[in-house]
This record gives C-alpha cells, structure tokens and sequence, in this order.
C-alpha cells in the first residue's frame, strides 16, 4: 500500500488524519478493512442524532488508545465518508494499532 493509498494522511502538528468510511447499523462495531483509499468500519450505531459519530470516536479513541477528546470529526458529519482528526499518535503507531503496517493488506477483525 502506497503512502496516497493509505487512510492515514500526512501527519499533522498534533497528530495525524484518518479517512473512513462507515457503515452504520451493522451488526457489530469493527474494522472492515479497506474501502478505496479509507479504512472502512462498521459500527452498529444508527445514523440517528450524532449516535453514529460518538460510537465511531470511543470505538477509535480505544482502538488508538487515546483520550476520546483527542478525536474529532473534522469532514463528513452527515456522511458515510468521514475525516477524522486524531490528535497525540504518529503515522507509524495509528498503522500498527490499525492493523495496516504492510504485515497484510486488510486490519485483523476482532
């Protein structure tokens, strides 16, 4: 997977940026893999009133082992397509906690 493939941008001053895409409504909350240029997750929250978007940051607040205010929804509050700013973890520590250090082409599901 080549650095423009990657969900994980640039890095930021503060930490990194994450593309996502989301599938709400699912039977559980996971990492799908990789959907295009976005990690794709599934969260079992509805769609109804932000649910969706405050299931997504405790999942990867936990996922990256983060205080959930260092996640923020930053592009696509409404959308299934989200930009997700994560603050306080580099590029290489969000792939390895992700599941997406080049060991295999999609995040091991838990």
């Amino acid at each position: 997977m080549t650095a423009s493939q990657s969900p994980i941008s640039a890095p930021t001053p503060t930490g990194i940026h994450l593309r996502l895409r989301i599938q709400p409504r699912a039977s559980r909350t996971e990492l799908a893999g990789i959907h295009g240029d976005a990690l794709r997750v599934r969260l079992s929250a509805p769609p109804v009133d932000g649910a969706a978007n405050q299931a997504l940051i405790r999942f990867l607040a936990d996922l990256l082992s983060v205080p959930r205010s260092a996640v923020q929804v930053i592009a696509g509050e409404s959308s299934r397509s989200k930009l997700v700013a994560v603050s306080g973890i580099g590029p290489e520590q969000a792939a390895r906690r992700l599941g997406l250090d080049g060991s295999c082409s999609e995040p091991p599901l838990d």
